[in-house]
């Protein structure tokens, strides 16, 4: 049965597509069967992984259009596939409007991929609208990308009680995965006290690993590629690697 995590936070340019991606394939090249799927209209993760102008995305899995199996398509990583997105998935929240249940439909749709997949990786929006709460309802667990800076503890606030009605109305056994600090630059004073403060607030839902600033990671969307295809070599990539260590070490690979 595979894992869902769910990479979410309402708060944008935080990480996230990045994360998404770079989890995704350390976690294949790891030597794991991933499905990466992007549910954010902007289509980042989608186009980050060279995927352009595909034939059929989670929209129409969400309206009904095609199975969910019909959507999967292979990435140039072995092990990693992914379901893709586009401008159309704006469209949802107005489609479902009338929907009975509209807050399982994700999690309806991957009950069906649960034997095909240990992992599914699930990009959220930087929004709390009806995909997030869907992607909140399917998933086992949370991973929370958070940059280091002024904001940060407010942002987290805000998707811990959110977390918390999601438990209450539709997933009780909804977890914090854990939390991993993005874009740090340990010359910056701000960063590091802001790290000091999560650490010191959230222990040990703190992963180890910290993900750096890095060219790498800024420059690799635009060539199509994960960082670890990009530059397999830069802190960034190995960064990556050693979060995807660190998540299988974690001993939640149970699911509901």
């Amino acid at each position: 049965m595979a894992k869902i995590v769910a990479i979410a936070n309402q708060k944008g340019g935080v990480g996230k597509t990045t994360t998404s991606i770079n989890l995704s394939a350390a976690l294949a090249i790891l030597g794991h069967s991933v499905l990466l799927v992007d549910l954010d209209p902007q289509a980042n993760a989608t186009s980050g992984m060279g995927i352009e102008q595909p034939k059929t995305t989670v929209y129409d899995c969400f309206t009904g259009r095609i199975s969910i199996s019909e959507a999967i398509i292979s990435t140039k990583i072995k092990g990693l596939s992914m379901i893709p997105s586009s401008v159309d998935l704006v469209g949802v929240e107005v489609e479902l409007t009338a929907a009975p249940n509209r807050e399982r439909v994700l999690r309806d749709l991957l009950e069906n991929l649960g034997e095909n997949f240990a992992w599914i990786v699930l990009d959220c929006p930087p929004a709390l609208g009806l995909i997030t709460i869907n992607a909140l309802v399917a998933a086992h667990s949370v991973l929370v990308p958070v940059q280091c800076e002024y904001y940060a503890m407010e942002g987290l606030g805000w998707l811990m009680s959110n977390m918390d009605r999601i438990r209450e109305s539709w997933n009780p056994l909804l977890e914090l995965e854990g939390i991993v600090l993005t874009m740090y630059d340990s010359r910056i004073n701000l960063a590091r006290q802001v790290s000091e403060e999560i650490r010191s607030f959230f222990r040990e839902k703190v992963f180890r690993t910290v993900i750096p600033r890095n060219v790498s990671l800024a420059e690799a969307p635009s060539y199509g590629q994960p960082a670890l295809v990009y530059n397999s070599a830069s802190s960034g990539a190995r960064a990556y690697m050693e979060l995807a260590g660190e998540l299988l070490n974690h001993g939640k690979t149970s699911t509901r």
